[in-house]
Formats: C-alpha cells, sequence, structure tokens
C-alpha cells in the first residue's frame, strides 16, 4: 500500500492507522481485516467514503457501514462528519421511524452478529416494530427515504404485520414477538401471527389443511421443522380460543410426524382440550404413527384430549345435573357438543377389527351420563362396532350393552333395536319394554296438549317483541289447525263405534225375534229401514233361515266396520 492510497484510509480510521503504524518497519506492509462485519463488501463502502465517493444510505446497507466503521473505529475524533456519526443519524433519524426500513435493517443483522447485537442495534430495530405493530398504521405516515409521501393509508386489520414479520428469522422473530407480548398486544394477536408463522414454514399443516394464501417457504429439515413447532407451541399463549382448533390439531398431527418432545405433544393436547366442543370429527380422526400400536387412529390420544376437557369443565365447577337440566341450560351446551363429537368418533372408528373392546368401551364410558340427552349415537357406535367384530361372546356384547340407558333412546331407534339380531335378548326386551311406555307416553300426552294449549296465553303479551308475538301466533294457529283435525278424527271414531254398537244390538235383537217365532212382520219392518237390507219382509216372516242369511250378512258388516274403527284409531295416534 502506498503513502498515496495510505493516507485516506488513515485520516478516517484510527484502526487501520495504528495497524500500519506497527508494521511501518516492515518492506511490505500486509494488513488483514478477516474479521471485519460485512466482510468485503462492507470494506469496499468503507473504503469509498474515506476516498470521498458518494455513497447512498439504505436500510439494506446501513447496518453493515455502522458495524464495520465501528470496528475500523471511525470516530468524529479522528475525522469530523465520520462514517460511525452519518450512519447513526440515518439509523435513528430515517430507518427506525419506517415500518418496512427496520424490518430490512433488523434482516441484516443475521449476518452482523455479535456486533449489531453489540451496538444495541437489533434490540432497536425491534422496539421499533414493536411499537409499530401495537399501533394502529393509520397513525404513522408512510415515509419514503424519511420524507413524508402524503400517501393516504389504507384500512388495515390487526394482522397486517404477519407477512412481514414471517420474512424474520425464527431468532429475530422469537425476540419481537416477545417483546410484543412485554408492551401488552392481545394474545389473540400474538397466537395468530405465530399460526401464520407456522403455515408459512411447516408444510405438513398446508398439505392436511386449506391454511388460506400463507406462501410455503423453502422446506426446512425435519429436525428444524421439529425445533420450531416446538418453539412455536412454547411462544403461544395459554388461553382458550386464541387459535382456530383446526390449526390446533394440524400442529398435534406435524408434531406426531416429526416425533416432536413429549411435553409438546402432550401441551398441543391440553390446548386442543381446552376447546374440544369447536372441533369437528374430521379433524379429529389423528392417524396412529405408531408402529407399536395396531389401530388405524390414535384411540389414545383422543382419550386424553376429551380427560383434559372434562377436568377444565369440572374445573369451572360443573357439577353432574340432570337431563333435564342438560336440555334447557344454554352453558352445557359444549358439554352435549363434545359427548355428540365422540359418539361419532366411535361410530368412526368402529370399523376397525384391531380395536379392542376395552379401549372402546373406555373412551364411551368416559362420557357422563348427562352430557347424552339422548343414546342414539351411542346406540349407532356399538351396533357398528357388534357388526364389525362378530366374534364377540354373549358375555362380551352384553358388557358393551351396558353402556347404553334404553331410556334414553328415541323411538325410531328402539324400533330399530327391538329387531336387531346383533344385540343381546336381555337388551332387546328392555328397549321393547320403553318402545311400549314412549308409545303410550306419546300418544297420551298428544291428546291432551290441545286442551292444555287452549286455556295458555302469552304471560307478558304487552311486553312482547314483535318477532316473539308473530311466533306466538303462528304457534297458535298451527296448534289449533291441528286441535280441529283431531277434534274431527274423535268425533268421526265416535260415530263409527256408535254405528257398531247399534249393529250389534241389532243382531241381538233379530236372533231374539227368530227363536221365538213370531218376529217375522218386526223383522220385515226393522232390518229394511235401519240396515238397508234388500230383503223382501214376507220372506223374513215366512222362513226362519232367511232370518240366519241375515245375521251373518250383518256379521260380516260388523266386522268390516270394526276394522275401519281400528284403523282410524291408528289413524289418529299416528297423527299425534
Amino acid at each position: 500500500m502506498s503513502i498515496l492510497l495510505q493516507f485516506p484510509l488513515l485520516s478516517k480510521s484510527a484502526f487501520l492507522a495504528r495497524s500500519i503504524e506497527k508494521n511501518s518497519d516492515q518492506e511490505e506492509c500486509v494488513i488483514k481485516l478477516n474479521d471485519i462485519p460485512g466482510g468485503a463488501k462492507s470494506f469496499e463502502l468503507v473504503a469509498r467514503f474515506c476516498y470521498g465517493v458518494k455513497i447512498e444510505l439504505s436500510p439494506a446497507n446501513v447496518v453493515h457501514l455502522r458495524c464495520a466503521s465501528e470496528h475500523l473505529e471511525m470516530t468524529e475524533e479522528v475525522a469530523e462528519d465520520n462514517l460511525i456519526a452519518q450512519s447513526e443519524i440515518f439509523l435513528n433519524q430515517v430507518v427506525l421511524r419506517n415500518w418496512k426500513d427496520s424490518l430490512i435493517a433488523l434482516e441484516t443483522c443475521d449476518e452482523l452478529l455479535p456486533r449489531a447485537e453489540d451496538l444495541q442495534i437489533v434490540k432497536r430495530c425491534i422496539e421499533s416494530l414493536a411499537s409499530k405493530a401495537t399501533t394502529d398504521p393509520n397513525l404513522f405516515g408512510v415515509l419514503w427515504n424519511g420524507i413524508s409521501t402524503g400517501a393516504r393509508p389504507r384500512n388495515f386489520n390487526a394482522d397486517w404485520w404477519y407477512d412481514d414479520a414471517s420474512s424474520l428469522s425464527f431468532p429475530m422473530y422469537k425476540r419481537l414477538i416477545s417483546t410484543m407480548e412485554s408492551r401488552g398486544i392481545r394474545p389473540e394477536i400474538i397466537a395468530g401471527s405465530l399460526m401464520y408463522y407456522a403455515k408459512k414454514y411447516l408444510p405438513g399443516l398446508n398439505r392436511r389443511h386449506s391454511m388460506g394464501t400463507v406462501p410455503l417457504t423453502a422446506t426446512l429439515s425435519e429436525v428444524e421443522q421439529k425445533n420450531l413447532l416446538e418453539e412455536i407451541d412454547m411462544l403461544l399463549p395459554v388461553h382458550k380460543g386464541i387459535a382456530p382448533t383446526k390449526v390446533l390439531l394440524g400442529l398435534l398431527r406435524t408434531a406426531m410426524i416429526l416425533k416432536a418432545s413429549p411435553a409438546c405433544i402432550s401441551n398441543l393436547e391440553k390446548r386442543i382440550g381446552m376447546q374440544l366442543d369447536q372441533a369437528t370429527l374430521e379433524d379429529l380422526l389423528l392417524p396412529n404413527f405408531s408402529y407399536t400400536m395396531e389401530t388405524l387412529y390414535n384411540v389414545e390420544c383422543v382419550h386424553r384430549i376429551l380427560d383434559h376437557f372434562l377436568a377444565m369443565d369440572q374445573a369451572n365447577g360443573s357439577d353432574s345435573p340432570c337431563l333435564d337440566d342438560v336440555m334447557a341450560s344454554p352453558s352445557l351446551t359444549p358439554v352435549t357438543s363434545v359427548a355428540k363429537l365422540i359418539d361419532g368418533y366411535l361410530a368412526e372408528i368402529a370399523p376397525d377389527i384391531n380395536l379392542k373392546l376395552p379401549k372402546f368401551q373406555a373412551l364411551a364410558s368416559a362420557v357422563p351420563e348427562y352430557a347424552r340427552p339422548l343414546d342414539d349415537g351411542l346406540y349407532r357406535a356399538i351396533d357398528i362396532y357388534l357388526k364389525a367384530h362378530s366374534w364377540l361372546s354373549e358375555a362380551e356384547r352384553e358388557q358393551l350393552c351396558r353402556l347404553l340407558d334404553c331410556q334414553k333412546l328415541s323411538l325410531e331407534a328402539c324400533t330399530h333395536a327391538a329387531q336387531n339380531e346383533r344385540l343381546p335378548l336381555r337388551v332387546v326386551v328392555q328397549v321393547l319394554f320403553f318402545e311400549q311406555l314412549q308409545l303410550r307416553t306419546s300418544i297420551a300426552g298428544c291428546l291432551l296438549v290441545s286442551d292444555n294449549l287452549e286455556g295458555s296465553r302469552p304471560l307478558r303479551s304487552g311486553i312482547a317483541t314483535s318477532g316473539e308475538a308473530g311466533g306466538w301466533s303462528t304457534a297458535v294457529r298451527e296448534n289449533q289447525v291441528l286441535k280441529v283435525g283431531m277434534d274431527n278424527m274423535r268425533m268421526r271414531l265416535a260415530e263409527l263405534e256408535k254405528e257398531c254398537s247399534n249393529m250389534r244390538q241389532e243382531i241381538e235383537k233379530l236372533g231374539g225375534r227368530s227363536s221365538k217365532g213370531g218376529g217375522g212382520g218386526w223383522a220385515s219392518r226393522v232390518v229394511p229401514r235401519r240396515l238397508g237390507l234388500k230383503v223382501r219382509s214376507q220372506m223374513c216372516s215366512a222362513q226362519e233361515g232367511s232370518v240366519s242369511e241375515q245375521q251373518k250378512s250383518m256379521s260380516a258388516k260388523l266386522e268390516k266396520l270394526q276394522a275401519k274403527v281400528t284403523k282410524q284409531k291408528k289413524q289418529l295416534a299416528a297423527d299425534a
């Protein structure tokens, strides 16, 4: 390096001046700058600055220049308006005032560690981003090179920064999220950003579900994906409903594939258990990725999730209410939803011939009795299991069917069960008994409902809303139509029974007259008039055999009339 080339560098950098002075007695002065932050790219920009060549500071190079100038000791004591001062001014007054510039500067810090960390550049960029992410974007203007463009900001949602933040490396992103949490940003916003980041870097989530328009980046290795998933699980706030259950189940499935730590899998199971009532059957069908388990689906995992849900439900002060409370209380809706979900899950896994009876029975019995207003779903699952496992002994069938409460089966389920050859005889007898009981109760209740409705009126009709009044009027009209129809049916049935009774009396009288031999004249007058029998009166009085034929004809008509009465009764019961 000649004296002419040395002077611009020595005049700006105390480090270079000191290094050259140490090697001044050598014929050839060689200074190695292997540890300069940013390498050759940074030194080239520094050399341009030292030789007076104008360089344009930007968010992409300001961190390189700031770190390199610090390493080369380009302070104000060495030269006025030196590179350290210029890069600091640009960083503070331009870059950190703008979201995009702060993001770009933070991204460049990854290759400049630990120098960028020592100079507090990473911290300042993260603080700038955190403050802007927690502020309505409409409150800070859009800047271009530090100058306000006057552009009117668009309306942004709370997730406007998700995609930008996902471009950061995970260590930087993790620090950004931690800083946002310390600033009091809402947990659901933090969770939304974490889910966005996970969808972008974990391809298993996008393959299983349609996760929106999140672009998938270059695929990470399985080890990197596993570490990322475990880190996201630790960052995810522990609150119910902050992340969709569908996404949490997708994370759990991916964790099983990647063989994540037991602690990670357990945490995800607990998170899902907190909001199991929001899950769908499709997402709950977790495949079995273990070679040691023979079943198609991971039943043990679902059982643990259910246990977490029930434990949380009991911790919230829920006792064991009766059936009427379950039907009437909206607060019990999550419990009944989960019971319906588990019954559907049991029906899906029941055809698996490798599913052992104790495992199936344990999951079915884990649902509390009060959570099932009806046992139709459970009956369907048991029926499918019995059909797929036809080799079960009678004792095992009895044991499985003890899960059923025949009193909680609907009339349709009772009808099916009464003809089900796969059920034990004891169960069929119970079903038949309760089926008859339900049928009688239903008919009796329907026969009395019209009388009860006739005397009932809205208690607060004066303050009822228009929607309530309209719904009540519609219900009253429908009940009136039903009442009229049932009344007509009763009247017709009464007429038929009266006609049947009269016919019996006429037959008895006709038989008595013929036996005495003196009633022919009366029969010739009554029978044509009352019963419409086209028989000549003189034949009735002359021949006793003709009366016998009339009796037979009337008996046939009586049987037809009785059949008609029976049909009308059945129709009345069906309408009820």
